[in-house]
Order: C-alpha cells, then structure tokens, then sequence
C-alpha cells in the first residue's frame, strides 16, 4: 500500500465486548467495545481500553457506553463514534491522503435486515466506502482454518459477549444455525449475583470479567485447578471493605445454569443437522470460538455431555477477526458475503 493509495481495506470483527479490527493480516486494533461521551456536548472522549477504564469512575461528566448489546446496535450514534475512534486507531503512516475504506464486518447469523441495515449505515456512516457483512460463525470456521466450500459438513461453536452463535456449515453456506443470547455477557451477570447473593459483596462488570478469566469454570473438578482469586470491595449492608477469595469449584456452580443453556442450543441445532452433515461433524468434532471457549472445562463437559469431540480453536478470541481479514482478501469469490 503506497503513499498514494486511495483505498485501504480493513476487517472488523465487531462484538458485544471487543472489537478487532485487522489489515494486511495483521491485527492492528483489539479493543473493548466501549465508548467514552462527554455529557455536556455528546463528543466523545475516548474508545476501547481508555474509555473502559473510566467505567464507574467519571461521574455525571461523563457518559461510557457499551454501544452493542446481545451481538446488535444498542446505540447508533454511540457505535457509530466507537468505530471512528477504533479506526482513528490504525496506523495510517504510509498514506499521504486519508484512504476510502473498504470493510468486511463480522454480524451475528441470527441478525435481522433491521439489524443489519443498522450495521452498514454505521459502518458507512464511519468513512465505509463499500461495506460488506459476514456471518461470524462462517467467519470464525474461516479464521480456525476450515474449508467452507467443501462439500463436507463442520460445526462451530461461538460463544461471544453478548450471543453464543452456532452453525452448520457446509458449501460456502450455512445449512442451520441457533443463535442464543447467553454469552460472556451472561456468565458476568451471574457472578455479580452470585458474590452479592454468597458473599455479601458488591462487585461491578470489569470485576466480573477478571474473576471470569481467573476462575471461571464449567466443570467443578478440573485436572489443572486454577488457584483461588481474591476479590476486594464494599460489603453490600455495611459498606465496609471486604477481601474474598473466590475457587473456581464457586464458579462451576454459579455459572452451570446458563453452560447448561448452551449446552442445550448445541443439542437443538445438532437436532436440526441434516443426518448426512451430522455423520461428518461426528467425524470431524466440533470448533469452539469466541472468548466464551477459554472458560476452564467447557471442552471436556461438552464432549461428555454430547459424545462429540469438541476443539477449542487456536487463539479462540481472534478467530472471528482472522476470518473476516480472510474474507476481505477474496471478496470477489466468497458468495457468501451480504453487500
């Protein structure tokens, strides 16, 4: 890409919790989807990381907003800054002119014409010249490495922020999909619950997530056992500090309602599964993608409960961002992309 060049193409997988956005294969930005507004005039202050750290810290000043909600625009105006800020953030050293945009975005399959109008009209709203949309499971079965086209049937698992995703690929198309909106976003929801119900302890989101990443657990026996994560905050009566720690055997507890929701979308789509596409997912195993697969045990609970084996992608957090980088670089031979 030269001092002149007029366009620059980028992917963006756009999620409930991050976004990542890549060019020239390389992932360039990998952010929070969060967005930082000033109260007094609605300009915005920051995005991503910066703006996520100013969660609960910034008063009536200022306004952080998560723009998606369940994989979809919450927030228009709020999603259309956050993907100019996101894009402010790639390096655009080699250009002596700002470049037209060519994008390929990542949206939920079970996205409505609604849904995805509002997408493109964000993404165009953003400097998007030609915006093209993908549906993350088939981004994802792209980004792990599956041939899509293949007359050969796979199955992928994506449990992102705010929606688990899953698709029965086969022939550049996905044959049956189930889309639920039990996610990362859900699991958060669970241990707030659970440590104010348990503890007494009041705890927020950013907390949530990093007890998540430490203990977070699907099984209550674990052959690697993470140690136990101390939590400090407010007693919810007293208001004094208090000092928890949380194993992950409280976790496996605290989130088996809703492992046990994407354990039974998985079983519901598998029941859908034409039987000649059933018989080569059988062979083949099933993908896990999205941050929802690092959650310790998911794989061996599902391959036990399913008697299929179940493979958590390599990097399962950029396998959606891989795909759709993937996807931009063949846009002319992917049928599969929505103009």
């Amino acid at each position: 890409m030269g001092l002149f060049s007029l366009t620059q193409d980028i992917a963006i997988d756009l999620g409930t919790a991050n976004t990542v956005i890549t060019c020239e294969d390389k992932i360039v930005v990998d952010e929070p989807s969060v967005v930082a507004i000033s109260a007094a005039d609605n300009k915005m202050i920051a995005v991503g990381r910066k703006a996520q750290q100013m969660i609960g810290r910034g008063g009536n000043m200022i306004r952080t907003i998560r723009p998606l909600k369940d994989g979809v625009i919450a927030d228009f105006y709020a999603c259309e800054m956050m993907i100019r800020g996101m894009i402010k953030l790639i390096p655009h050293h080699n250009h002596l002119f700002t470049p037209q945009l060519r994008m390929v975005v990542g949206i939920p399959s079970s996205s409505t014409e609604v849904e995805i109008r509002a997408v493109r009209d964000s993404s165009e709203h953003a400097g998007g010249r030609d915006v093209y949309m993908i549906f993350e499971p088939m981004a994802a079965a792209l980004g792990i490495g599956i041939d899509v086209e293949a007359a050969e049937g796979c199955m992928v698992v994506d449990i992102g922020g705010g929606t688990t995703e899953i698709a029965v690929i086969s022939l550049g198309g996905i044959v049956s999909n189930k889309s639920i909106k039990i996610a990362g976003d859900d699991f958060n929801a669970d241990i707030i619950e659970f440590m104010g119900r348990m503890h007494n302890l009041r705890i927020d989101e950013p907390t949530a997530e990093r007890i998540k990443m430490q203990v977070g657990s699907a099984l209550p026996e674990l052959d690697n056992q993470p140690e136990d994560y101390v939590v400090i905050g407010p007693n919810k009566v007293t208001a004094l500090p208090m000092s928890v720690p949380v194993s992950y055997q409280e976790i496996a507890h605290c989130l088996e309602k809703s492992v046990a929701k994407v354990e039974n979308a998985i079983l519901q789509a598998l029941e859908q599964t034409p039987p000649e596409l059933y018989a080569d997912i059988v062979k083949n195993g099933i993908y896990l993608a999205g941050g929802g697969a690092l959650l310790h045990g998911l794989a061996k609970r599902l391959s036990d409960k399913i008697h299929i084996a179940f493979h958590v992608a390599d990097d399962p957090l950029h396998c959606v961002a891989r795909g759709t980088g993937i996807a931009l670089k063949n846009v002319h031979n992917f049928n599969f992309l929505l103009r």
